[in-house]
């Protein structure tokens, strides 16, 4: 959920099959997550932690299994321990973000967790159509 807009771009075949509302859905849920990312990313600039956060997007949301904390810390050269508490921290401000971001397009406080779920499939579907 944390890709790049490239990344997160339909391929022709869905953007020519897909109906209207799917598309829109894809695109409101690409958006959302943008906008989350985005913060996070300005909030680690403001902070001097901008190489953290480039390095630590694509494991956001621990969807990935090539997660090497070891190569991680590396490249970050802090200890292990560090890097596991960086990326803690930075998945939970993630996810306040993308709540946040949610809760702002609906009118009831109780739908957000409906429309965190519809999201993530709305993202999951647009995975496998640009696949």
């Amino acid at each position: 959920m944390t890709e790049a807009p490239s990344e997160l771009a339909l391929a022709s075949e869905a953007l020519n099959s897909w109906p209207a509302e799917r598309l829109f859905d894809a695109g409101w849920a690409a958006t959302v997550v943008q906008r989350a990312t985005r913060q996070l990313r300005e909030e680690c600039e403001r902070k001097g932690r901008l190489r953290v956060f480039e390095v630590l997007r694509p494991h956001l949301t621990g969807e990935r299994d090539d997660l090497s904390y070891t190569r991680l810390a590396a490249r970050l050269r802090v200890p292990e321990t560090t890097l596991k508490k960086l990326l803690y921290h930075m998945r939970q401000r993630y996810r306040f973000l993308l709540r946040d971001e949610v809760a702002q397009t609906v009118a009831d406080p109780a739908d957000v967790e409906a429309e965190l779920r519809y999201l993530c499939g709305a993202l999951a579907a647009r995975s496998a159509a640009a696949a």
